[in-house]
Formats: C-alpha cells, structure tokens, sequence
C-alpha cells in the first residue's frame, strides 16, 4: 500500500509558531522532486513539542496541500494509548491516508502491551496503520513475532523499522509476507533494506535531497542496481551529517542553509553547536546543495 520514498517532513516554525506557508512549499517541494508520501507530525516533525491544536492543524494543512497527489501518512503516535486513539481519530477524520504509530515511549510495555496498544486503535479507526519500531527512542523493541501478530489485522499494513538490525528486519519479512509493507526508518539502510524485500522508506534527507532518494528507489524497482548503488554512495556522507546531532536539528539548519526555512527547533532540542554546524555545511557543499 505504501512504498517507495516517502519524507519525514519537518514542522517549520517562524518566531515560534507553525509557518503554515513555508510548510506548503516544502510540500510543494517534495512532490515537484518525486517524494512518494508525506509524513507530517513524525518524529522530524517534532510532534513530541507539538500542541494538539498544532498537531490536529499540521496535519490539516499537510492533506490540504497535498491534494491526494501523495499519499499523507500522518503522525499519530504517543505513549499514551488514549491519546494516540484520539490522533487518530482525526487523521481519519481529516482525510489522512494512513497513521504512522511510534511505539509507546518511555513506559516501556512489554510485548503483549504493545500488541494491545495497536489492536484496540485499529479497531477503533479504520484508517491504514504503519507502527514505527525505533528502540532508541523509545526504549522498547517491537520484536517480529509481534508484528507478525499485528499483520494478521487487516489495517495493520506495514511497518516502519528503525531497529537497526538488518536480521530483524529479514526475520519480519520472512513472517509478515510480500503485502505487508517494510519501510526503513533509517536513511543508510533504505538501499540494504530494499534488496531484502523492503518496499521504501520514511525518510529525513529527502526533506533536502528529495529528488536522490527517488531516484534510488526507481532505480532500484527498475533493475538498475548499479545506479541504485551510486546514489546510496553518494547519499551516505550526507547522510552521517544529518546525524550528527539529534535530529531534526541538523535537517533543520540543513533548509535553512538552502533558504527554504528558519533555522528554528523547540526545546527542549537547540541549534547545532558551531563545530557541528561547519561540519555539516562542509558535507552540503560537497554535495552541491549550497555554495
């Protein structure tokens, strides 16, 4: 249902407040650059600072602007059930294609927790639902034994994993099945993932090189393994960069060196330290994004 490259994008603020504007551009953006989807309210979206009056309003506007040209895979995730059922709610509501669930942080449940989380939202919203495994967040990992269990619900239609393990990844392939769709949470492990049988990824350096991590894709999905290859080359030292500090820190002074946003993140998240920010200046302009 979902595949291919699909951004992160991240909430761009001015004086604070959501620029809803500057936000339609970056939508505008992507889809001029072959983004396949767009995921407001991710994590690079800084859904965890959000209001949820903001939140219900990215949201809103991410769909509008959209206009069903990509399909909109809204950020609906949060440690607490109650809440993540009341986001996706609205998401439903508002037209969004699909809900991207992080899994509950900080309280740590256990597997059965987990699975009982997920069931009781999808069978309360009939909405397309895509759980996010990313254990260093959140300090749980949704193991494949569970996800297994979560494919048989028949909104349960994929998975963004950001485990970091490639074996677990082919272990949720392997129990999950081919319409089950496993997206890299992880940039570096997009071009791995998909020789395994991985369908694409949710992406952070598509926000600034949205057009490359196409490109890979289609070139993969096409047979030209070798082009596919000579993207992920050139795409990793970016990559690394962007990952220098806590995302989306970096991708945020990444837009801002390109002109498309202020260079402004919520605390508890700060601007880059002076090292750093030259650090990734210097991989944006061997990469020819800036001069």
């Amino acid at each position: 249902m979902f595949k291919g490259a699909i951004v992160a994008i991240v909430t761009p603020f001015k004086n604070g407040q959501v620029d809803e504007e500057t936000y339609r551009k970056l939508i505008e953006f992507q889809i001029a650059n072959g983004t396949d989807g767009i995921v407001p309210c991710g994590t690079t979206g800084e859904s965890s600072t959000l209001s949820h009056k903001e939140h219900d309003r990215v949201v809103a506007i991410a769909i509008d602007a959209a206009k069903k040209r990509v399909p909109v895979i809204a950020g609906t995730g949060s440690n607490s059930t109650d809440e993540a059922l009341r986001l996706t709610r609205h998401a439903c509501e508002a037209g969004a294609d699909g809900a991207l669930m992080v899994c509950p942080y900080y309280n740590r449940p256990t597997q059965e927790g987990l699975y009982q989380h997920y069931k009781l939202i999808a069978e309360s919203v009939p909405i397309p639902i895509i759980p996010y495994n990313i254990p260093g967040r959140t300090g749980v990992n949704m193991l494949p034994e569970t996800v297994a269990r979560l494919s048989r619900i028949s909104n349960i239609v994929g998975i963004k994993e950001a485990s970091g393990s490639l074996k677990q990844m082919q272990d949720v392939i392997s129990l999950c099945g081919d319409d089950f769709d496993v997206l890299s949470g992880d940039d570096f492990f997009t071009l791995p993932l998909l020789l395994i049988g991985g369908k694409g990824v949710i992406s952070v350096i598509s926000n600034i090189a949205p057009a490359d991590m196409a490109n890979m894709i289609d070139s993969f999905e096409a047979g030209n393994i070798t082009q596919a290859r000579k993207l992920h080359d050139k795409m990793v030292p970016l990559i690394d960069a962007l990952f220098i500090e806590t995302n989306p820190v970096p991708v945020k002074a990444a837009l801002s060196m390109m002109g498309k946003i202020d260079y402004d993140v919520r605390l508890p998240l700060y601007k880059m330290s002076d090292a750093n920010y030259e650090k990734l200046k210097k991989a944006m302009v061997s990469y020819g994004l800036v001069s």
